[in-house]
């Protein structure tokens, strides 16, 4: 620990060093158009930690992952400070508590309590017709549910219906493929970069309509790939389906807690339509609905443990240790990539003035497959909510012109922020989520690597074959 200590503490001097070339920013809202790339490192350096330190020091990182994380996000509030001030740095920092992470953090509680207290008990056996049915029912309710809510209600049936098998890892890949995201492509309930293309102004039924081939495409072949792929598995295998005695019949306990994930779900929405006004919190103007919405999603937490017995809980194998592990890592994501997405948004004006060049043709038209692709990459290492964001101003930010004459475009930026948030496991909280409770389960999961080489061979050519039909 005392040499990583040492390695981590000369990047400072680096990011000041490379910092101090670019022009001075305003110390209310520090623009990305003056700031260099070297701003990047220390979230460079989290993405590293997160990929590599499990496989070379899987005990420390298990046991300091926080304090590592956090060290990351220090390594850029730092330099921050000195170079912008102390008081830019502590409303940076604030802005992104209040407006981003207390918000994000609270809907994931909500959905993980909830889908932690819905027990699906019977004859579930995780054959390859069934496990792909419970993928395909899956990819289905998360536009209804979001891709975070879906996948928290039934990664627990799917590792328990699969508890006998050796051969599964690539059930669990695949679960994150199609419920943790391309499910989530048709509405704006099913991922965040949609939801925050409906609060810009994009209607509701627009992904639905516009979006449906796309996600018809992707969810069909992946389907296809995984029954294979399973059946293969079970062949070689040649599993012995355990004797449970008597068949019991498939039924559901907890069934308050799927109300409550409706009333989450409500609220969702609700934040949408319902514009009471703003709020200002130590120098922090946040709308009413937003601080109404996280206080909804506590209590939702708070009533579903109440309500819940513990034994529905603990033969559910609820634990609280995957929800404590994102929410430290998101923590530290959130803080260090905020430079990175400011220099997005500096569009041409920015350091990553080249990659927006690209979006635009000679005659200045938007370019689809570029839309699609450079939101997509950018989605699997960075939020990809943000991102979306990003794209959806660059391509003119007018989502009645958006919707129309440039419906391709945003067909292309939708699908790119939200397919491919698959890429990665930081590319969508759920996935980040499924992985942690599949290893509290003691099952293996890939390495962060391992699984973006997954991705690698199995999502990143469909998106090829994506690209030559759509965009």
């Amino acid at each position: 620990m005392m040499r990583l200590s040492r390695s981590l503490a000369a990047i400072p001097a680096v990011a000041l060093v490379l910092a101090a070339a670019a022009q001075p920013a305003a110390a209310a809202g520090v623009s990305g158009a003056g700031m260099s790339l070297a701003w990047g490192i220390p979230f460079a350096g989290l993405l590293l930690s997160i990929a590599i330190m499990p496989l070379v020091a899987g005990h420390v990182w298990h046991h300091h992952y926080g304090k590592i994380a956090a060290g990351w996000g220090v390594l850029l509030v730092i330099p921050f400070a000195i170079v912008f001030g102390p008081q830019a740095a502590a409303g940076e920092v604030w802005h992104i508590v209040l407006q981003e992470y207390i918000p994000f953090i609270a809907l994931l509680l909500a959905l993980y309590v909830t889908g932690g207290g819905v027990l699906l008990k019977g004859a579930l056996v995780g054959t390859p017709a069934t496990n792909t049915a419970l993928l395909a029912f899956g990819t289905v309710i998360a536009s209804l549910m979001g891709t975070t809510g879906a996948s928290m209600l039934l990664i627990r049936p799917v590792l328990r219906a699969n508890a006998f098998r050796k051969r599964k890892t690539h059930t669990f890949v695949f679960f994150i493929f199609l419920v943790s995201n391309i499910g989530g492509s048709l509405t704006p309930l099913g991922d965040p970069p949609l939801y925050l293309g409906f609060l810009k102004g994009v209607s509701f039924f627009w992904t639905t309509t516009h979006l449906f081939s796309e996600f018809l495409t992707c969810a069909i072949i992946l389907l296809a790939v995984y029954y294979v792929l399973d059946s293969l598995a079970w062949a070689r295998e040649k599993p012995v389906v355990p004797d449970t005695g008597a068949r019991e019949p498939l039924k559901v306990e907890g069934l308050v807690n799927l109300a409550l994930i409706g009333v989450v779900v409500a609220m969702v929405l609700v934040q949408g339509y319902w514009r009471p006004g703003d709020a200002h919190l130590l120098g922090e103007t946040i709308g009413i609905e937003r601080l109404v919405g996280v206080a909804v999603f506590l209590a939702i937490a708070w009533v579903s443990m109440r309500l819940t017995g513990t034994e529905l809980r603990v033969a559910n194998g609820f634990a609280w240790g995957a929800i404590l592990e994102v929410a430290k890592l998101f923590a530290a994501i959130f803080i260090t990539m905020a430079p990175v997405l400011a220099i997005l948004r500096a569009g041409s004006e920015g350091a990553a003035a080249p990659l927006v060049a690209m979006t635009t043709d000679a005659a200045g038209q938007p370019v689809p497959w570029v839309f699609f692709w450079l939101s997509g990459l950018l989605s699997s290492f960075l939020d990809n909510a943000p991102t979306y964001l990003v794209f959806f101003n660059l391509a003119g930010g007018d989502p009645g012109f958006l919707m129309t004459q440039g419906a391709l475009t945003l067909a292309a930026i939708s699908c790119g922020a939200v397919f491919m948030g698959a890429n990665s496991y930081i590319g969508n909280a759920p996935n980040f989520m499924v992985k942690a409770i599949v290893e509290e389960y003691g099952e293996r999961m890939p390495s962060f690597f391992g699984y973006c080489g997954w991705a690698l061979v199995f999502l990143i050519p469909l998106f090829v074959l994506v690209t030559l039909i759509f965009f």
